[in-house]
């Protein structure tokens, strides 16, 4: 797997094609003027939590940074904007700091605004429940995004009390066991070795950096000015256009590293997400809006599903989850151009690819979180930006995936069609 992996990195650092797969179901499909479609998708730089550029920066300063980036990309006058949904997971005051944000980016108060918390997906389940309202013809346009300041607001459940009723069933346990145990249990349980996750990690940061250093990134991106503190706390104002968590990785350096939740196990710093910050929004409207306005459509909507799985391995969440969003699109695994599945640890995400027999070649084409950082609430946000980007450089008629396994045992995807460029 190791030499697979670094000959298919090989190929996609020495050319920007990528394999495209035959269409099917795909070919058939006929645009509809209801069909819920996206515009703009727009993100920060993402950093790293308590050390990196955005560790003083305050949650609702990120998220405005990408709502006004939004507005000032399609011109759009905020007031047609129907309603806003906000992905979130650690912020305990999230509706507050997403009201906040909007002000402070010039979004008027008669505009709605909600947040939504369904841990790692929450960034995704923000964009669906906009586009289910857009779809259901409560209004046209709607704004989505996803943010997350782990800085600000650390993981840890301070303050929870469990129901004494835990100890008589099994599956509720399980929804205490820490994310890196369920690492380890994925590893364990489907035969993903270190040595592999390693591989694959590495191959994460290279691909990351690569994208970075020509510039990929760069559309996706909302360079945000902010304030930080040096260690002697004199403030300095910066502004912040790359990714923190890219590294100059080695295998050699990966082996190295002691897991990082079991004495023996396979699960590293190295081979997991890395706690961080960063927002990411979206603006979405039907087709028949979007042409009025005159705007290029950026992605199409094909299909969206959640699906649970145990919690002990929450892990291969987008394993039972990306088949139901393809068999929804009418479309099958080889029908998808580029897959962004979230890296919240390397032994999930390559079970899945494993599992649903993706060619590695499609996944993550410029890094995932395991370089680029994973703010919880801002993923899915994030890697619609990241997806419908890559396929716009690419030009042709193609399809993505986004998925992400959630904590408490589920998993969810969407397809997205990026209709080619006129």
């Amino acid at each position: 797997m190791a030499t697979r992996l670094q000959t298919v990195f090989s190929h996609i650092r020495g050319s920007d094609t990528i394999m495209k797969p035959h269409l099917t179901a795909a070919s058939s499909y006929q645009a509809k003027p209801d069909d819920v479609v996206i515009v703009s998708a727009l993100r920060t730089p993402i950093g790293k939590a308590k050390r990196g550029s955005f560790k003083d920066t305050l949650t609702d300063d990120l998220l405005a940074a990408v709502f006004k980036g939004v507005v000032d990309e399609t011109k759009i006058n905020p007031k047609d904007i129907g309603d806003i949904c906000v992905g979130n997971v650690l912020d305990p005051k999230a509706a507050l700091m997403a009201r906040m944000a909007q002000f402070f980016s010039g979004i008027p108060e008669d505009v709605p605004l909600f947040t939504t918390n369904r841990q790692c997906s929450s960034g995704l389940v923000a964009f669906m429940n906009v586009a289910a309202n857009i779809k259901s013809g409560v209004y046209d346009i709607g704004l989505a995004a996803g943010v997350e300041s782990m800085s600000n607001n650390p993981m840890g459940a301070d303050g929870f009390t469990p129901n004494p009723k835990m100890g008589e069933c099994e599956k509720a346990q399980d929804l205490l066991i820490p994310m890196g145990v369920t690492s380890e249990n994925v590893a364990e349980r489907f035969g993903v070795s270190r040595e592999d996750q390693d591989t694959f990690s590495y191959n994460s940061q290279l691909k990351a950096k690569h994208a970075a250093e020509k510039g990929l990134f760069n559309d996706e991106i909302v360079p945000v000015t902010t304030t930080i503190l040096d260690k002697n706390g004199e403030e300095s104002t910066i502004t912040v256009n790359k990714d923190d968590g890219i590294r100059n990785t080695t295998m050699e350096g990966l082996k190295k590293l002691r897991p990082a939740f079991k004495p023996d196990g396979s699960t590293t710093a190295g081979n997991s997400s890395q706690v961080s910050d960063g927002a990411a929004a979206v603006l979405l409207m039907t087709r028949r809006e979007a042409m009025k306005r005159g705007f290029p459509i950026l992605g199409i909507l094909r299909s969206f599903a959640v699906k649970g799985c145990p919690p002990d391995i929450m892990g291969i969440g987008p394993a039972v989850a990306i088949p139901l969003a393809l068999e929804k699109a009418g479309l099958t695994v080889n029908d998808i151009d580029v897959y962004e599945i979230n890296e919240a640890f390397a032994s999930q995400a390559l079970y899945c690819v494993r599992k649903l027999n993706i060619p590695v070649e499609r996944v993550n084409p410029k890094g995932g979180a395991i370089a680029l950082g994973h703010p919880l609430g801002c993923t899915g946000a994030r890697q619609i930006a990241t997806l419908l980007h890559e396929l716009k450089r690419r030009g042709k008629r193609a399809h993505g995936v986004v998925s992400m396994c959630i904590g408490t045992g589920m998993g969810a995807a969407a397809v997205f069609e990026y209709p080619g460029s006129s």
